[in-house]
């Protein structure tokens, strides 16, 4: 099966996605850890260095452009140096930032995290404290004027439109419609990662979340593979989709699709390799951006899953947000196959 996924990306190439959603700044502040604080115990950490990362909908964007693709980022960023910082680590990605919008009365959501950090290996790093700077509140009405005519000028030049939804304020329930209305017209896929509420997406070709959101959605837990059946069926159904997954952590993924025939195909993607997890940050993100950019690229929904699982494998296995690439999606296929 892995020689049959190695074929895959090589379709990829040059398919357009525009990637849709809350923008983040993830910041890398690291110390040597020296002593425990006289003042109050805490560690006392001396400054060593820092690092700016892509998160939130720019991981899946900067993770399409990895992979082959050309990814497009429509999302609101402030007008302060955490927007310069952040267009900064897209255009080292080759990210088209051109579509964001700038709203001067919200900051650029920040994500700092304070890590202690023994010796040079990213091995030694210990996360001890985050610090988010954010807006939750809905985007006003001209900023959201402005994300509709980004969109309605964008969405045509893409293969297929992903929505990453951190519940920031950027995917209001007038962007979700414009998507699904426009995408449906024009024919493009639309795929959706969302946290919280999944019952506004319905209409789209794939919704993807994780087992505590599917499990508040269902009102009920998923323990056995019956209870994954039976719970994907009924998102299926309320949502009107024709794919959805569910991530369950170590556990792979589970999936349901309905076939070119109306019959319902239930999936299950085991983790391939079981291997130390150093960091789950951009785990959820590069399983949607292989997904997305293997459908467009004419992917089965199988093929797509298992190389998704793969992506995830890989990623968590390294520190920070940092996007996959080709060659290591490549990489890890080729040692499972070997």
């Amino acid at each position: 099966m892995e020689a049959d996924l190695l074929r895959l990306p090589a379709q990829w190439a040059g398919k357009r996605v525009l990637v849709v959603g809350d923008v983040t700044l993830d910041e890398y502040v690291y110390g040597r850890p020296t002593s425990i604080s006289r003042e109050a115990p805490v560690v006392v950490l001396e400054y060593s260095s820092r690092e700016y990362l892509p998160g939130g909908a720019c991981s899946p964007a900067c993770t399409i452009q990895s992979l082959g693709g050309v990814a497009q980022m429509l999302g609101v960023v402030g007008e302060d140096p955490s927007a310069v910082a952040l267009r900064e680590c897209l255009q080292h990605y080759a990210v088209l930032t051109d579509a964001l919008v700038i709203d001067p009365t919200r900051p650029t959501t920040t994500k700092t995290r304070i890590c202690a950090q023994r010796s040079s290996s990213r091995l030694s790093v210990q996360q001890v404290a985050r610090i988010n700077v954010l807006d939750r509140s809905p985007l006003s009405p001209v900023v959201e004027d402005q994300v509709l005519a980004r969109l309605e000028e964008q969405l045509p030049l893409a293969d297929a439109v992903l929505v990453s939804n951190y519940m920031l304020g950027m995917i209001s329930q007038r962007v979700v419609d414009a998507i699904r209305w426009l995408g449906q017209k024009q024919g493009k896929l639309l795929t959706v990662d969302s946290q919280g509420d999944l019952s506004r997406f319905t209409g789209y070709d794939l919704v993807k979340c994780n087992q505590p959101d599917a499990e508040a959605a269902l009102r009920r837990p998923l323990v056995d593979e019956e209870d994954y059946r039976l719970g994907l069926r009924q998102l299926a159904s309320d949502l009107q989709a024709r794919r959805v997954m569910i991530t369950r952590g170590e556990d792979g993924s589970s999936a349901l699709e309905r076939d070119e025939a109306g019959d319902w195909q239930y999936h299950h993607f085991p983790v391939p390799t079981r291997s130390e997890v150093l960091d789950v940050t951009g785990a959820g993100d590069s399983v949607i951006a292989v997904l997305t950019l293997a459908l467009a690229g004419g992917a089965t929904f199988a093929q797509a899953g298992a190389l998704a699982n793969y992506g995830a494998g890989v990623v968590v296995r390294r520190w920070g947000n940092i996007p996959l690439t080709l060659t290591a999606l490549t990489a890890a296929l080729n040692e499972e196959a070997s």
